[in-house]
């Protein structure tokens, strides 16, 4: 099992705030995710998600599933690190702009891949290859 918010394997100490996101525009840009995009990426399954909008009154729940209630994966990445004698099995998901359905919500959703994409979300990613929000047919709870 992989503990939630990357730590990459150059780190000396664990970060003070953990690195749970990875941004699909940047992902493959930034030092703290490049390496682990190239070469450790990762299904993370799920059965539905949680985002927050924001109101005046706090900050409201909402969540988010298919409508057939089948399971899906997260685009992931993963890293193992040793710090101070502890080994450590890290992991952040790759998040995207929102899909229509979420976008009323917040503007930012986890990249999420139908089962026809797992061995496409694994391989190796092309130059070409762009993360997009996932277009199957959704609720928000």
């Amino acid at each position: 099992m992989a503990r939630w918010g990357l730590i990459p394997f150059w780190m000396k100490e664990k970060p003070k705030v953990p690195h749970i996101n990875a941004r699909a525009e940047t992902v493959n840009k930034l030092p703290l995710f490049r390496e682990g995009f190239a070469k450790r990426r990762c299904l993370i399954p799920a059965t539905g998600f949680y985002e927050w909008q924001k109101r005046e009154d706090g900050k409201q729940p909402y969540r988010f599933r298919r409508k057939d209630l089948e399971p899906f994966a997260f685009a992931g990445l993963w890293e193992f690190a040793r710090l101070g004698g502890e080994e450590i099995l890290s992991t952040a998901m790759i998040v995207g702009e929102a899909n229509p359905l979420v976008g009323g919500v917040h503007d930012r959703m986890p990249v999420m891949l139908m089962s026809e994409d797992y061995d496409r979300g694994l391989v190796r990613p092309q130059a070409s290859m762009t993360l997009r929000p996932c277009s199957s047919p959704m609720i928000r709870l």
